[in-house]
């Protein structure tokens, strides 16, 4: 089998692929498995200067797994981050992605993964941050997991909203609302036999708790799994694409400027793996 290589770039999470050029990301046989090993390893891969048009982009990711469409974009495969309305009808909601999250907490199964190439970036600011959500899970004393694997957590749309819109219009809440909550363990058994902590900016509250003691609890794991030593910033060139695994990643984007021309198309892996 051929070899994927790898440099390190975070210690809990983040890896490079060196030496993979177009011709391989749609050709070799053997590519799609050796990066689902890597992202099982690393949580989240980085390839610089790939430059990959929309076309490219969707052929690799179909080599991934099952990709979700919109019948909003063009091409349907390809979602569209961007502040700008003009180009995403949905850029006001994208402002919750400033705080870390879990994407598709609120389905009934969450996506596989992402894959964001990016096309134009901010001036300053508008990085992604990546914190494994295993690696915050296996740090734990055996003590916190027993406590942490008791737990459920009832997930909305509204929370995550709420971080950045705190005074919604009835219409805006009432938008929020049309999305169902969902509940889920705090703890995720995953099929391969690892766990993982499901926290972020859905995790509206602990099932049980009084409404400090939920806040407390999500708000001290939340710091604990994405404490400065824990994170992988990756700072966005015109050309890159990076592939995190979003099952055992929380992830979010640092702010800038909502004029900016930053402009990040993404492809989402359809997942397979109920949290439970």
């Amino acid at each position: 089998m051929a070899a994927l290589t790898t440099e390190r770039l975070g210690d809990a999470v983040g890896a490079q692929v060196l030496g993979v050029d177009h011709d391989r990301l749609l050709d070799d046989p053997e590519l799609p498995a050796l990066i689902h090993d890597a992202l099982e390893e690393h949580g989240a891969l980085v390839f610089r200067g790939l430059h990959l048009d929309d076309t490219t982009q969707v052929a690799f990711s179909k080599r991934l797994g099952s990709v979700e469409t919109s019948p909003r974009s063009d091409p349907p495969e390809i979602f569209r981050v961007t502040l700008d309305p003009a180009k995403n009808p949905s850029a006001a909601y994208l402002r919750g992605t400033f705080d870390w999250h879990i994407d598709g907490m609120t389905d009934d199964i969450p996506i596989m993964a992402t894959i964001l190439s990016a096309h134009a970036v901010a001036a300053t600011g508008g990085e992604t941050e990546f914190a494994s959500s295993y690696a915050a899970y296996e740090d734990l004393s055996d003590d916190q997991k027993a406590y942490c694997e008791a737990q459920r957590v009832v997930h909305t749309f509204e929370a995550a909203q709420r971080l950045s819109n705190d005074d919604p219009t009835p219409e805006e809440l009432a938008r929020w609302r049309q999305r169902p909550s969902k509940e889920h363990p705090l703890v995720w058994h995953h099929q391969s036999g690892r766990k993982s902590l499901v926290l972020g900016a859905t995790a509206d509250h602990v099932v049980g708790f009084d409404p400090d003691e939920s806040k407390a609890l999500l708000a001290d794991l939340l710091d604990r799994s994405t404490a400065p030593e824990r994170i992988y910033r990756h700072e966005w060139a015109v050309g890159d694409t990076v592939i995190w695994d979003n099952r055992g990643v929380l992830h979010r984007a640092c702010r800038y400027d909502p004029t900016s021309a930053r402009d990040m198309h993404r492809c989402t892996l359809a997942g397979d793996e109920p949290v439970k």
